[in-house]
């Protein structure tokens, strides 16, 4: 790569970077359809090569979409909103029940003082952030339902998504073609090999990784729903968002399905189903699920992947959550060439060491 090169691309990232930050609020649901774009395209392509024209390929997935997505909204979130509410309604009983028995075997357990433990002001606090989190949420949906532009520009959205989608989603190996044709001449091998390894890493997670969660999600909560739990849903969408890190969705699932189980049903053989569900959803992540869905393919480790989330949302909001797995597949790549280049230089071994290094002829 040329001097001229380098700083056209320094030039044109700073620039990217700018129009990012500047026309965030109409990018998010461009973002989304194109990430919607990106997860079907290899359905597309299968659907393609079987003889399939494009457009007739895309459609039919486009049609499988829309009918999960509508699934969705009419089955679940209505009741995923009623578990949520649920759950804040029931959270002074849990309070109540875990100071007439948990509160008083804490103390006599350890001995403690119970004079050095005001529980009535913490479960006032606690009531009063609940209730102001009520109010604020009213708040919130009463201001958007009085703003009509609110109200239009979140139609607008939702009816855009769909749109971009499926027009991405037709003329995606041919944009993709266009900007490799568009790269200089002779950086495009080495560019598209970049872009290839970008590719596996983003796909090995996006398509292998969010696969797992929503599978152990669905695990989870039949599993619960088996049991009787009230909020299998909530408690098992939970813990596969938490199993972004590996045994972390196991242990907040089992602590708060256990704490809700036992709040509802007040039977401690009840804890035993429950550990039943998680080490079923455990067994099956290790042995099914992982293998078949992520392989040994090498995606974003979890602490980069929620660090990466953390970071975009700080800097550009909601449209910096979006970029953020796609910007740190592409960090994650060049760094792991910098290591390459990193370990073949002077600055890592002197000459001499890399003449002894080299094998005898």
């Amino acid at each position: 790569m040329t001097e001229s090169q380098r700083w056209f691309f320094l030039i044109l990232a700073m620039v990217l970077s700018g129009v990012v930050y500047l026309l965030a609020p109409i990018l998010s649901p461009f973002l989304v359809g194109a990430l919607l774009a990106y997860l079907a395209d290899p359905v597309a392509d299968r659907l393609e090569l079987s003889g399939l024209s494009r457009t007739t390929s895309v459609v039919i997935v486009f049609i499988a979409m829309t009918a999960f997505v509508v699934m969705l909204f009419l089955i679940f979130i209505p009741k995923l909103g009623y578990q949520i509410q649920m759950l804040f309604e029931r959270v002074p009983q849990a309070i109540e029940l875990f100071e007439q028995r948990v509160f008083p075997w804490i103390l006599t357990t350890f001995s403690l003082d119970p004079g050095a433990f005001d529980f009535a002001n913490v479960k006032k606090i606690i009531v009063g952030d609940l209730q102001k989190t009520s109010d604020i949420m009213t708040q919130l949906l009463g201001g958007i339902t009085r703003s009509g532009l609110a109200v239009v520009a979140w139609v607008a959205n939702l009816v855009l998504i769909p749109v971009v989608t499926f027009y991405l989603l037709r003329d995606w190996d041919l944009m993709v073609d266009r900007i490799k044709h568009l790269l200089p001449r002779n950086i495009e091998p080495k560019v598209s090999i970049w872009a290839a390894e970008c590719d596996e890493v983003l796909g090995a997670f996006m398509k292998g990784q969010l696969l797992v969660m929503f599978a152990l999600g669905v695990v989870y909560a039949s599993g619960l729903w088996i049991v009787g739990l009230d909020l299998a849903l909530l408690v098992g969408m939970i813990a596969g968002l938490a199993s972004i890190v590996p045994y972390m969705g196991f242990i907040i699932g089992i602590a708060v399905a256990s704490v809700a189980a036992f709040m509802q049903f007040q039977d401690p053989i009840v804890l035993g189903y429950v550990g039943v569900v998680f080490i079923v959803g455990q067994l099956l992540e290790g042995m099914l699920l992982t293998p078949l869905l992520v392989g040994d393919r090498i995606g974003l480790h979890p602490v980069a992947v929620i660090f990466a989330i953390m970071a975009g949302g700080q800097l550009f909001g909601f449209v910096g959550v979006l970029l953020a797995l796609p910007v740190a597949a592409v960090i994650m790549v060049l760094l792991r060439h910098l290591h390459e280049g990193y370990k073949s230089s002077t600055l890592y071994a002197s000459d001499h060491q890399k003449e002894l290094e080299q094998p005898e002829p």
